[in-house]
Order: C-alpha cells, then structure tokens, then sequence
C-alpha cells in the first residue's frame, strides 16, 4: 500500500495499528510461549489465561469482521489468534512428551524429536485455522510462488551456512569440534534446523506478512516482523556474544521477509532459516555431556 499521500489521521492510525501489533504478538509469544523455562503462571492460571486470551482474540476478529468500518483489521486480529492457538497447543503437546515420554534435552535426538512434534502442531494449526477462515494456502506463501529463484536463495545461501558452520559455532560457546564428532549429529541437526525453520518462517512471515501490507506496505511489514522476531530471541541464551547476535539477526529476519515476497513463497525462507540455525545447533549440540 503506498503511503505517500496518507493524512495525519491516518498516520496516526498506522503508528497505533503498529504499536499494538508488536504489543499484541510480543505478549503472546513471551507470555505464553512453549519456549524458555516454562509457563510465566502457575499450571491452571497458565491454561486459564491461554483460553481467555484466545476467546478474546477469536471474538474481537469475529466482531470486527462484521463492522462495515473495522472489518479490514479481522483477517490481522485472527492471525494473532492463530498464533496464541499454536503456541499454546506447542506448549500442551511438547509438556506430553517432556512428562510422558521422558524426552529430555541430553542427546540430539532429544532436542531433534520434539522439535519436529513443535513443528507438526503448529504448522498444522496455521493451515487448519487459515482454512476456516476462507483464507488459501497461498495466503501464508504456502504455494509454488517462483520455485526456482526461491530453491537457488535458499539453497544458495543454506550452503554457504554449512560451509561456515563450525567457525561461526563459536559464537554460540562450541567446544571440541571435529568432523568426526559432527557426522553422527548430522540426521539429528538437519530435523532440527528444517522443522524450527519452517515453523517459525510460518509462524511469523507467513502468518503476518500478507495481513500488513494493506496498511504499512510490504518493506514496512517485513520490519515490524523482523523486529518481534529479534525481540523473542534477545533473552536467548546460547550465544557467547548477545549484541552481536542481536545485531546479525535483525538484518537476516529482513533478508527472510524480502525472500519470502520476492518469491511468492516460503521456501527460500525456510532453507535460509534452516542454514542460520546450523552453527547454533552445533554449539548446542557441542555441550551436550
């Protein structure tokens, strides 16, 4: 949407819409986020609040999509509903088989296996309640878009990431690397990398993008993206280096959005998230007793 010839009124409203939808996504995925330490609640409060969160979000989209003057926000406000949906429903899934299963993050296989349950369950969120709500598939770049420049990007640069992998895994505290220690990570890290990137490339790129454009653009939704995105991993904890890490992350999630609308699709996204993910993995992986 060009925003050249936009009244103070409407700037005022895009500033706004701005403000509560980085509010509105940054307190859904801290608050409620399958990732960390655990619920920021007691167990009952936690789920409590996960239901009140998400019948509050579904009810708004619902009103709003019948009024004649705020309709064009619903499809925005049903997003952040899918979202609190996914991430809630993660965290029961993922605490099932923590509890259950006696999954534990001690071994590759520990940190591989729940990630590609994370996947499943929210991906299969986005797409079942995008669906119900007349959106497509395409709506969440989830189609072909120009397959071939999307694969030579994703390919391109996720090669480039493996090449510079172990070096790069010293910025996330790696110890003791070697190709023989790697080899047998190898399965367990392209399970890992693969799910989270696709999960998260959907979860925020291709749930959000095409509801922001209309109003800010699509240079401008990719930021307000890339900034909730690098937000959410300020507190992480396996980088040696956090400003640094912050510093790279924000231009890479802006290089995801701009693959993400260059290609119509989702599949470059994925594979250079998969690849930035690689040297983490390792680190991780390296410290593993």
């Amino acid at each position: 949407m060009k925003t050249n010839h936009l009244s103070a009124k409407e700037w005022g409203e895009r500033i706004i819409l701005a403000i509560l939808f980085i509010a509105s996504a940054a307190f859904i995925l801290i608050v409620f986020t399958p990732w960390g330490d655990g619920p920021k609640l007691g167990r009952i409060d936690d789920y409590l609040a996960k239901i009140s969160v998400s019948i509050f979000l579904l009810a708004a989209a619902l009103l709003v999509r019948k009024s004649r003057r705020f309709e064009k926000y619903w499809q925005l406000l049903f997003a952040l509903f899918i979202m609190t949906m996914a991430v809630s429903l993660d965290l029961v899934f993922g605490r099932y088989m923590r509890s259950y299963l006696g999954v534990t993050d001690a071994t590759p296989a520990g940190w591989a296996l729940p990630k590609l349950n994370e996947c499943f369950v929210v991906v299969s969120v986005i797409i079942i309640f995008t669906l119900l709500s007349g959106g497509s598939l395409g709506s969440i770049y989830i189609q072909k878009g120009n397959l071939k420049l999307g694969l030579v990007i994703g390919f391109t640069t996720f090669f480039i990431f493996v090449a510079g992998a172990i070096p790069m895994a010293s910025l996330f505290n790696a110890q003791n690397l070697s190709f023989a220690r790697i080899i047998p990570w190898i399965p367990w890290i392209l399970i890992f990398v693969l799910a989270n990137g696709t999960l998260e490339e959907l979860l925020f790129r291709g749930l959000f993008l095409r509801k922001l454009e209309p109003f800010f653009g699509k240079f401008l939704s990719s930021f307000l993206i890339a900034f909730v995105f690098t937000g959410l991993h300020y507190w992480v904890s396996y980088t040696a280096d956090q400003r640094l890490f912050i510093a790279v992350t924000f231009p890479l999630a802006l290089a995801l959005g701009y693959i993400m609308q260059k290609t119509d699709s989702v599949w470059g996204s994925i594979l250079l998230h998969a690849g930035m993910d690689i040297p983490i993995m390792l680190g991780i992986f390296s410290n593993l007793s």
